[in-house]
């Protein structure tokens, strides 16, 4: 499916400043044709994450919002943080003719999805690390979906780390925030390596972090460190202008979107991309109203190549 962002009533024009999943002369020059009407592949499977916060944030304005906004975006599959009102997203999803939604609340401010039920067949839902033993790495529990998009099969995680801290990781201090988010990273490292080792691996949500710390402080480094079997398909993004990270107030790139080796060869093909979408550009008269309306983040969408 194509992922293009087409805002009706709006102003006609693509996302400006669009970032590529490696930043290459290649890239870039892709990432520059796509801009003047989005992605344009047919055979692309587009997986957006979103921090929705605190859904909906201005009542009904915000479900008419983003049911706007997703219907532009016209993506496959849909990760969403901060679900607040499970019946504001259940009424959301009533407005989207031809999507579904999943959403896990127990949490505060719950993780959800919404997908395409054309092109996206979900097999299990479960949640993982749920028991008290985890709560301090995962105040939100990852949440696990598997799903078929066309003959290929795929599991996506959902997550939204631990926020806060002052950028230095403390590894005697348990509580600390970075070294939450650092053994939050080394769980699901370890779950993925264990049960899903020869799947098609999706990790995306507010991981609260950059990738770019430097050494020892950052959090991810157990999946830098390994880039045979992990690579954060926005680390482009993180590496470039910081206009065009996801929580620009402050600003910071948070969330993100990694990926298993068994997609590799998918995102390095030509058709695929990962854009980090100012749509308080396209849909809104700038980022106040959009942050008044909708949320602080913006979305961050992988669109890559599932071709046999």
């Amino acid at each position: 499916m194509a992922l293009v962002l087409v805002a009706p009533g709006c102003r006609d024009r693509a996302p400006a400043g669009a970032s590529s999943a490696d930043g290459g002369p290649e890239d870039n020059e892709s990432s520059a044709s796509q801009s003047d009407g989005g992605f344009d592949p047919d055979e692309t499977l587009d997986v957006v994450t979103w921090n929705i916060e605190e859904f909906p944030k201005n009542g009904q304005a915000t479900v008419d919002a983003v049911v706007e906004i997703l219907l532009g975006l016209d993506a496959d599959i849909v990760a969403m943080q901060e679900i607040s009102d499970v019946a504001s997203f259940e009424r959301m999803v009533d407005q989207m003719p031809g999507w579904e939604g999943y959403v896990e609340s127990e949490w505060y401010a719950g993780l959800a999805y919404l997908y395409r039920t054309d092109v996206v067949e979900p097999g299990s839902h479960y949640e993982i690390y749920t028991t008290e033993e985890f709560w301090r790495p995962f105040p939100r529990s990852p949440q696990v979906m598997e799903f078929r998009f066309g003959a290929q099969e795929f599991v996506v995680i959902n997550n939204h780390f631990k926020c806060c801290g002052d950028g230095v990781l403390d590894p005697d201090d348990p509580w600390d925030e970075e070294t939450r988010r650092m053994d939050a990273t080394h769980l699901l490292k370890a779950y993925i390596d264990t049960h899903f080792a020869q799947r098609r691996v999706i990790v995306l949500g507010d991981l609260n972090d950059s990738l770019t710390d430097v050494n020892p402080h950052n959090v991810f480094a157990s999946l830098l460190n390994d880039p045979d079997n992990y690579r954060f398909a926005d680390m482009g993004i993180a590496e470039g202008d910081s206009a065009r990270w996801s929580f620009p107030t402050y600003p910071s790139h948070l969330d993100h979107i990694l990926i298993s080796r068994k997609l590799f060869d998918g995102v390095e093909h030509e058709d695929s991309s990962v854009l980090s979408f100012p749509v308080d550009e396209v849909f809104f008269d700038g980022w106040w109203e959009y942050d008044r309306t909708v949320s602080d983040h913006r979305p961050v969408a992988l669109n890559i190549s599932v071709a046999e």
